[in-house]
């Protein structure tokens, strides 16, 4: 059974950091592209940054230098390093992982930006 499992969100002022982390099972995780992605209250989801099997990295324009999404392949885990938050950046963040003919998605994190 294909787990993706969120964690490290939660709430933080703005200016601060969070690093989220995407914790895959059941698939050989090495061999898939992998995304992060958000989704506000009210707004369509975004892709926020996507790194491919071969360490290839993307992001939306609006988190370029401020967030870095990585993958540690030995461990089976994407993580998705956030600085610099701004209150635009809540949102609850789903990872992905896609492979040829499939893409599997966990649950979400929570992402709170406020003071």
């Amino acid at each position: 059974q294909v787990q993706l499992v969120e964690s490290g969100g939660g709430l933080v002022q703005p200016g601060g950091s969070l690093r989220l982390s995407c914790a895959a099972s059941g698939i050989i995780f090495s061999r898939y592209n992998m995304g992060w992605y958000r989704q506000a209250a009210g707004k369509q989801g975004e892709l926020v940054a996507k790194i491919t099997s071969g360490g290839n990295t993307n992001y939306a324009d609006s988190v370029k230098g401020r967030f870095t999404i990585s993958r540690d392949n030995a461990k089976n885990t994407g993580y998705l390093q956030m600085n610099n938050l701004k209150p635009e950046d809540t949102a609850v963040y789903y990872c992905n992982v896609t492979g040829t003919f499939i893409t599997y998605w966990g649950k979400g994190t929570r992402v709170t930006v406020s003071s």
